[in-house]
């Protein structure tokens, strides 16, 4: 259900960018975003990773920095069957943690160091399948592609709004008229951003799952959710809302109407499926 639901909704994306690129300039406009859309997710394919990683101050580890940390990641990609990942620390107080990286055979995971003091190994083995959940379902890549679409559709949105300021289409131009162009330019990007939003909170329920039978323990990852949630709403942490999809639970606070956009589903319901998961299952 996940992965269809990850399916339409990038195929949406798709249908938003190829839409505005023809309001902005017909066939010639979807075209331009097409490559666009292409050039964005070649960069962010091969580059992205070290960005992120730069931009948090993550320093690689080995297993003689951190014996427990880099054991318990170790343990858990042999019963994930997955490439051992590159590990990262973060010096920052506020607990959360993240995967990046293309593919399973480039794949790293990164954790703060606040996270290691408020885990027991349980808890924090149940955090770190969670994020060889997202390196094995390849959720690294789709939300990246997911935010890719979203930041070329506001960006020819811009453009477009800007042509239509200086008068640079007319109603008889190919693709529609100027008002159907402000309009497009308007609410594109805002659909995009909710689309962006959709998949990430998908996908964080999948590797949720995976997480799960991975560390073949619901409950640690669930008691886990619920101290980090609290623990990060004592110590916020300064991320970078670009990111924000990329972290076990949201750096980033706001609730009513603001969870429409945000990146996480909410944290009750994440917990509530994995004690049913817990339930269900015998572990």
């Amino acid at each position: 259900m996940n992965t269809l639901k990850t399916t339409l909704l990038m195929g949406l994306l798709t249908v938003l960018l190829v839409l505005l690129g023809g309001a902005l300039g017909g066939k010639g406009g979807m075209t331009m975003a097409f490559l666009l859309a292409g050039g964005m997710n070649f960069f962010s394919y091969w580059f992205s990773d070290k960005i992120v990683l730069r931009m948090y101050g993550a320093h690689e580890i080995s297993e003689g920095d951190d014996p427990r940390f880099y054991g318990i990641v170790r343990r858990l990609a042999m019963q994930a069957n997955l490439p051992m990942p590159r590990v990262y620390l973060i010096d920052d107080d506020s607990p959360n943690a993240f995967a990046t990286g293309r593919n399973p055979e480039h794949a790293a995971v990164a954790a703060t160091t606040g996270i290691m003091r408020i885990l027991g190994d349980d808890e924090l083995a149940g955090v770190m399948a969670h994020e060889l959940g997202h390196v094995k379902n390849r959720d690294i890549l789709i939300s990246t592609l997911a935010a890719t679409f979203a930041g070329a559709i506001t960006y020819l949105a811009h453009m477009a709004q800007w042509a239509a300021m200086f008068g640079g289409r007319s109603d008889d131009d190919e693709g529609g008229g100027i008002f159907g162009t402000i309009l497009m330019a308007i609410l594109a990007p805002i659909a995009a951003m909710l689309v962006q939003m959709a998949i990430s909170r998908s996908r964080e329920y999948g590797a949720d799952e995976a997480g799960a039978r991975i560390s073949g323990n619901p409950i640690s990852l669930a008691n886990a959710l619920q101290k980090l949630e609290m623990a990060s709403q004592r110590i916020p942490m300064q991320a970078n809302a670009a990111t924000a999809h990329m972290f076990i639970v949201n750096p980033l606070t706001g609730g009513g109407m603001m969870s429409l956009f945000s990146t996480h589903p909410p944290m009750a319901e994440r917990i509530a499926r994995l004690q049913e998961m817990s339930r269900m299952h015998s572990y």
